[in-house]
């Protein structure tokens, strides 16, 4: 490969976003191995992964098990993973306003989709709609995770908070809101009224997709549902 095509210089000359995926992923593991290019093992893992979200699932034993990567290649992709994770976690500032689904779940696809069990947790927003707060309460197993009404509303009192938006993730890629995601709303949207807390909606993020179940399912959200 020419100097001037290769990702690392490219990158410095062009930016990080002139690069795809796997010359992105090719940078953080440096090296290739005898007979394989340092691009050609990035798409290779890609490939074999089901494509990033894949890799941001796999643990760094799993990634040193694979051919040529080993503990200190396996640790800077899991580093730069976790790295983008937390700045999505940051990214949406207290001042912006959260009335658009859409926004919530742009900022829940990139924080959830590397997860690989299922997490439930909220955010708490002022009386304009205002972020306050975000809380991952619990995580559960690949397909289950148990919820507390109580600790969702006495958490959501100590933020102060006018309203909340709840959100999980399913790991099996599935939106479509289960009979146990729609009854567990419906108790949550009652208990907010007793303690003067709006539910405004339940996002379901499954990847890089997602839902509005107040979009899917306004009924559930409803005074007297």
């Amino acid at each position: 490969m020419e100097p001037t095509q290769r990702p690392r210089e490219r990158l410095r000359s062009r930016g990080p976003e002139s690069l795809s995926e796997a010359e992105l992923l090719a940078v953080l593991l440096r090296t290739g191995r005898p007979g394989h290019s340092v691009v050609a093992e990035a798409q290779e893992l890609l490939a074999q992964a089901g494509g990033l979200e894949g890799v941001a699932r796999m643990s760094a034993r799993e990634l040193e098990r694979r051919p040529g990567i080993g503990r200190a290649k396996a640790a800077a992709v899991c580093a730069a993973l976790e790295l983008g994770k937390r700045v999505a976690k940051v990214e949406v500032p207290g001042a912006q306003l959260l009335e658009r689904p859409e926004t919530v779940a742009e900022y829940l696809v990139a924080r959830l989709r590397g997860s690989r069990r299922e997490v439930f947790g909220f955010i708490s927003l002022d009386t304009r709609h205002r972020l306050i707060n975000d809380h991952d309460l619990w995580e559960g197993t690949r397909n289950h995770v148990s919820v507390d009404p109580a600790e969702v509303f006495r958490t959501a009192l100590l933020d102060d908070a006018a309203g909340v938006i709840l959100f999980h993730n399913h790991p099996s890629g599935e939106t479509e809101p289960s009979v146990d995601d729609i009854q567990l709303t419906r108790r949550l949207v009652r208990g907010g009224r007793a303690v003067g807390i709006e539910v405004l909606d339940h996002l379901i993020i499954a990847g890089p997709d997602w839902i509005s179940l107040r979009a899917r399912r306004p009924e559930v959200f409803l005074a007297d549902s």
